[in-house]
């Protein structure tokens, strides 16, 4: 099965951390990151859509984050 995660968090090495353990993982990128300013709180925010294949079958409770 094809799983879908889409990371996103302030425009910190932080959100550069999560992504690339994500790719440690073995999650691949899917498309490019988005750029946007976060008028509420003044701080821009970063995000990136990552995938993988992994066996078995989706279902909802499945905790993308552990896979």
């Amino acid at each position: 099965m094809n799983l879908y995660r889409f990371l996103s968090d302030d425009d910190t090495s932080a959100f550069c951390h999560r992504v690339s353990d994500a790719l440690a993982k073995g999650w691949a990128l899917h498309g490019g990151p988005t750029y946007a300013f976060d008028a509420a709180r003044g701080v821009m925010r970063c995000g990136q859509a990552v995938v993988k294949e992994v066996p078995g079958t989706y279902h909802p409770d499945l905790k993308l984050g552990e896979q």
